[in-house]
């Protein structure tokens, strides 16, 4: 089970530090993390092992990126005594700030970087909801030999608030969609979140799934142009700076 302090966002965004965090300021993300964190992640030195790798979703080379994940994987390094993990970064930025669920279903980041084979990692994030990104960069770090022990954010939105999905819930999404989850987003049914499966649980059919999906690329494109960005294929990840 991910640890988290919030279900909802409204404690985090009324940090009068909040809004320079997020556009990439170290200082200021340092004071939110201060304020807000510390005293939850030492309830946390009884129930983790000392000598974990902490690591969060983010861009080593983009601008204006949201710089909270990296100061509270140093925290948590910090205070509980492990590693921060920096050379695992996020290679392509997906803009999933204001985007609805379909929209980023589509928009999957991807991660590079050496993963140490048997190490035992932390994802860290401030924020997640269907948790996409956390789920692309567990599977990162699988592929490369590494093990997942747990999650911590500051807010956990996601109704469902364990990360995997329950097996059933896999089994009748492959019995109803047999290649269209696959062919829509590129990945297997088996790699999606308990929030993303419950969502998409939600369409009875492929056809009604497909036609979701090509309106939320249309939307996707549409919001990343009234950004100043353009994407060659609205149904891929952006590899350029931006917000996540």
């Amino acid at each position: 089970m991910p640890h988290s302090i919030w279900d909802d966002d409204q404690a985090l965004k009324a940090h009068p530090a909040y809004r320079q965090a997020k556009a990439g300021e170290q200082d200021a993300a340092i004071d939110l993390v201060w304020d807000l964190a510390m005293d939850f992640l030492s309830t946390l030195m009884t129930k983790l092992p000392l000598e974990l790798t902490y690591v969060a979703p983010y861009a080593r080379e983009a601008t204006g990126d949201n710089a909270i994940p990296l100061m509270l994987a140093s925290a948590c390094a910090e205070v509980l005594r492990g590693e921060v993990e920096t050379e695992i970064v996020q290679a392509s930025r997906v803009f999933h700030t204001g985007a609805k669920a379909m929209e980023r279903l589509l928009l999957r980041p991807q991660f590079d970087g050496p993963v140490t084979a048997g190490t035992a990692y932390v994802l860290v994030d401030d924020v997640t909801c269907l948790g996409g990104t956390l789920a692309e960069l567990a599977d990162y770090i699988q592929a490369g030999g590494g093990q997942v022990a747990t999650v911590i954010t500051l807010v956990n939105a996601g109704r469902l608030k364990p990360l995997k999905p329950e097996p059933l819930v896999i089994r009748r999404l492959r019995e109803r969609f047999p290649d269209a989850i696959h062919h829509t987003f590129g990945i297997d049914p088996g790699a999606l979140t308990a929030n993303e499966a419950s969502y998409l649980s939600g369409f009875r059919t492929a056809d009604e799934l497909r036609d979701r999906a090509a309106k939320a690329a249309k939307e996707n494109d549409l919001r990343l142009r009234a950004k100043g960005f353009q994407l060659e294929d609205p149904s891929a990840p952006l590899n350029q700076e931006g917000e996540t």
